[in-house]
């Protein structure tokens, strides 16, 4: 049971994807095995969520995909208004309306031979938009996840920064198996300093003695989520932490949860087979998602999340 469980829905066999300006059914979505993400993980992508008619938080995805763009050099050719165009198309001819997730990928392009060198790109970049109907698991929202402590650490900025939502997850996928090889739902990662940094596909937050902490956001995702609950957080007067903490830190914590685009603020009820606090929501974590759905909603209602 993760974070990204989903109640199914048969509607999502149907459903079209949106392929560089073209609509095609599910089963037809095709992308050359010459494409850069296939071959070398060169691409960034977004993860969203359609709310009620709207897309939320979208400027804050805009900016974290086209600045990841800038950063590795992929020229989109597309403005942000193209970009907005696009995800309503693919929202429309689905008829989508609530409770919708989103992945917009873009990659390097095709290459004329197997390489990393964009030398060899034969055309511009692959943009590809995927959406379907998700509705995360109660059961998980409720109940709660357990961690693991995997032995595979978030590689440094010189490495490979963090703050990049890139294709390259091999890293995280290996935290995962061994994780889900331990027993556990997901996995907790640590920075190579020992730090806790976050886990394989969300970020970790716990509670001491009425204070959230969170990790220093050197090593993670800046994910919008996170960003959210802490800026609820400062608003509301709870007092939050951004900066290193151990694992013996998180052992004694009152709670703890994990935080991402489609399951928002997920519980944690243990971590490596050492339950925290009462091993069920608490009333920090209950709070707090209260908030962040409160700015969901009122991020749809601004124009935000058009």
């Amino acid at each position: 049971m993760g974070t990204h469980d989903a109640v199914p829905d048969e509607r999502n066999a149907a459903v079209k994807v949106w392929i560089n300006g073209e609509v095609v059914p599910r089963d037809q979505a095709r992308v050359s095995v010459f494409d850069s993400g296939f071959l070398v993980g060169d691409g960034i992508w977004e993860g969203m969520r359609l709310h009620h008619g709207g897309i939320a938080f979208l400027d804050r995805h805009l900016d974290r995909l086209f600045g990841g763009l800038h950063a590795v050099r992929i020229d989109l050719a597309m403005t942000r208004e193209d970009v907005v165009a696009a995800l309503h198309q693919v929202i429309a001819v689905n008829d989508m309306h609530d409770a919708v997730h989103l992945r917009l990928m873009v990659t390097r392009g095709d290459k004329k031979t197997p390489s990393q060198h964009p030398s060899n790109l034969v055309g511009g970049p692959n943009v590809v938009i995927t959406a379907e109907h998700k509705v995360a698991d109660p059961v998980a929202r409720s109940r709660g996840i357990s961690l693991f402590t995997a032995t595979v650490r978030r590689p440094p900025p010189d490495t490979l920064d963090q703050r990049l939502n890139c294709h390259s997850k091999l890293h995280e996928v290996m935290a995962l198996i061994q994780a889900t090889e331990a027993g556990a739902d997901e996995a907790l990662m640590l920075d190579t300093t020992g730090a806790v940094a976050t886990c394989n596909a969300t970020n970790f937050f716990c509670v001491r003695d009425g204070e959230v902490w969170t990790s220093t956001g050197q090593h993670n995702l800046p994910g919008i989520t996170r960003a959210v609950v802490l800026e609820v957080a400062d608003a509301a007067g709870i007092p939050t932490r951004q900066a290193p903490f151990t694992l013996v830190d998180v052992y004694q914590a009152d709670e703890a949860f994990v935080t991402g685009t489609f399951g928002g603020l997920t519980p944690v009820h243990t971590v490596d087979g050492r339950t925290i606090g009462a091993g069920a929501q608490g009333p920090m974590t209950t709070r707090l998602r209260a908030l962040y759905d409160q700015a969901v909603a009122a991020s749809v209602r601004s124009g935000r999340g058009a």
